[in-house]
């Protein structure tokens, strides 16, 4: 065995040692189940992630001669002591009162550079206690999506758990037939949920939540015990602050999440589970990519909302601890989720005034970029591709032209972009501060779908990794112009309203 017993960042003996703790360990046992992950047969290294590695204080060197072994779970660090955790979950909205780590296993938190500690996770890693008949692992595909999605999605500054290797198995997976294997190592600020409150709850455990509660407290929001409100309320709030904030970011940015059940919610505020996710291309808030979202319930329009419903959930799980009187501790609580949609329309608010060069606010302003997603859904107008060709009409404003271009019929976006012009001309920016904003607001490049399958199809089909990593590369700088990775920006040449992406379960 060659690596790695930290001793300090980046330094390492000879023994296998990452420097893990184990504070959910440290809670009772009926928070998880102590499982080790299934060996695998012929174990390689198909993603590894060096800069991660290198924010969590770890030598890129030394772990990536060994990840194989390790992120198959093959060989596991000596300070390892891999777990699932137990939750419930709406699904869909239907109570399943356990579904827990079906198919991943904890191994514990790393304490990373910037002092921050982070759960290290295998995904795919075998049967644990909560399998519900499943196979435990995981196919490439997926895994593939997952690592190069959740790394697009950091590179465009949104939270979001990150992905630190994914490792074939050399194993067949029984999907839709006979598929490669694989699993995936997925560090995050934790793995707490919505659901992992659920689970308890509705056992009527409320020594549980209440040690949940202390434990998510210590770990992500220490300052709500300085708080003059009850700590179960102060960390409601907290909780619905961050989710407001992160839903709007998926929003600007036209991400769909696919399957927003109450188990697939980060207590930490984080983007969490890219199984049927897609990014939008043409925008219509109702769209919807998810094979089994057959009612449209995780539509891109829908998400606020979901994500309110979400936090009501967890309210009910809080409720006892907000206030004995269920009535008072129910209309607290209430008054949060409204806080919420008004926390979520100013953030999303503010991101359209970035996003169409604007640093003042006035009355018409809601109208005015309401009529501009207005004229962009009647005319399938590609939503990433919009907002970025306002950036170079700010630059230069002959290149309005291309943004009329993508609309069929002219008069509505001629009339929107002279409102427009009148309303920039009253905004107190120079044009080089202007331009400068809406390009950190507006990517150039997402992971576009028809991109993706294309990776995902060369990695899983023929072995070939080449479209994957040039796609990640290109994903890494998402709001530079790369002239040379141009069709990484187009949309599809024939608009697919047929694709359709699955949970990978």
């Amino acid at each position: 065995m060659l690596i790695a017993r930290r001793m300090g960042p980046g330094w390492y003996d000879g023994s296998m040692r990452l420097g893990f703790e184990h504070g959910y360990l440290g809670l009772p046992p009926r928070f998880h189940a102590r499982v080790d992950p299934a060996p695998v047969a012929r174990p390689h290294l198909v993603a590894f992630n060096r800069s991660l590695a290198g924010e969590l204080g770890l030598d890129a060197d030394a772990l990536e001669a060994k990840a194989a072994a390790i992120f198959s779970g093959n060989e596991l660090p000596e300070d390892a002591s891999p777990l699932a955790m137990a939750y419930a979950g709406h699904q869909f909205g239907h109570f399943v009162p356990q579904l827990g780590d079906g198919r991943a296993l904890l191994l514990g938190e790393i304490r990373a550079r910037d002092g921050v500690l982070r759960d290290v996770q295998l995904k795919g890693s075998g049967l644990t206690p909560f399998s519900r008949g499943g196979d435990g692992r995981a196919v490439l595909g997926p895994m593939l999506r997952e690592y190069l999605i959740s790394e697009a999605m950091h590179a465009l500054g949104i939270p979001t758990t990150r992905s630190l290797a994914v490792v074939a198995t050399g194993e067949r997976v029984f999907r839709q037939g006979a598929m490669p294997g694989a699993v995936l190592t997925r560090v995050a600020a934790s793995h707490v949920r919505v659901g992992t409150f659920q689970y308890f709850a509705a056992r009527g455990d409320q020594e549980a939540v209440r040690d949940l509660l202390e434990y998510v407290i210590t770990r992500h929001h220490p300052e709500v015990r300085s708080s003059d409100v009850p700590p179960a309320l102060a960390l409601l709030r907290a909780v619905a602050s961050r989710q407001a904030a992160l839903i709007a970011e998926w929003m600007r940015v036209g991400f769909i999440h696919g399957v927003m059940n109450t188990d697939n919610m980060a207590i930490s505020g984080e983007t969490i589970d890219y199984g049927p996710c897609a990014f939008m291309d043409s925008y219509d808030p109702a769209t919807v990519f998810s094979s089994i979202d057959l009612r449209g319930r995780y539509a891109y329009g829908n998400q606020p909302a979901i994500a309110q419903w979400n936090l009501a959930r967890l309210a009910e799980t809080l409720l006892p601890l907000i206030n004995p009187d269920t009535d008072t501790a129910a209309s607290i609580a209430t008054q949060v989720l409204e806080e919420f949609t008004q926390q979520f329309d100013a953030h999303f608010a503010g991101w359209m005034r970035r996003k169409t060069g604007l640093a003042s606010s006035e009355e018409g302003d809601p109208e005015l970029i309401g009529s501009l997603l207005a004229a962009m859904q009647g005319a399938r107008v590609d939503f990433t591709l919009l907002f970025r060709r306002l950036v170079h009409a700010v630059e230069d404003p002959a290149k309005a032209a291309r943004v009329r271009e993508l609309f069929s019929e002219p008069a509505p976006i001629d009339t929107w972009l002279e409102e427009w012009q009148r309303r920039l001309a009253r905004d107190p920016q120079s044009i080089e501060e202007r331009s400068a904003g809406m390009r950190r607001a507006n990517p150039a490049f997402i992971p576009r779908n028809h991109q993706v399958e294309i990776a995902l199809t060369a990695a899983q089909e023929r072995d070939d990794l080449e479209p994957f990593r040039t796609l990640h590369a290109v994903l890494q700088r998402p709001y530079d112009d790369q002239p040379e990775a141009q069709a990484y920006s187009e949309p599809p040449e024939r608009p697919d309203e047929n694709y359709r992406t699955f949970c990978g379960t």
